[in-house]
């Protein structure tokens, strides 16, 4: 699926562009894909401040709920499985509601990302059952 996109013209200080030169050597993603990347999360942190992104083991980046390892499409799943009871998905992870009212309206706002991740998310753990499932043929 391709974005449309649109050319823009930025000036950067001299220290924001070594920045993002050094991350992008490190981590061999050109300089314009950061700049999507970081601009995109900025913006959406400044819309929605109780959210905030992490790369995870498989190599996505994935938004998730700010001082917790707790993702968005963890929070959703859980409230749809409470029955959109708000003080009950709190309760199981331990944090206020207000946190699960963030993750409510980023959802509202991205919920096709977020269905994408967990949608991605439930692909990889299939994959990894499968795969101990058949070491476990092996043994048997």
């Amino acid at each position: 699926m391709s974005t449309p996109t649109v050319q823009r013209s930025f000036r950067l200080t001299v220290r924001t562009s070594e920045l993002l030169n050094d991350i992008a050597e490190e981590t061999g993603e050109s300089r314009t894909s950061l700049v999507e990347q970081v601009l995109a999360e900025g913006l959406r942190t400044h819309s929605h401040p109780l959210i905030s992104f992490r790369t995870g083991g498989a190599g996505r980046r994935e938004p998730g709920l700010v001082g917790t390892r707790i993702l968005v499409r963890q929070v959703i799943a859980t409230l749809r499985a409470d029955g959109d009871d708000i003080a009950a998905t709190a309760e199981y992870f331990g944090i206020p509601e207000a946190s699960v009212r963030a993750a409510i309206t980023y959802f509202a706002d991205f919920t096709e990302e977020v269905d994408r991740d967990a949608a991605a998310a439930q692909d990889r753990a299939d994959r990894e059952l499968a795969r101990w499932q058949r070491a476990q043929d092996v043994l048997a």
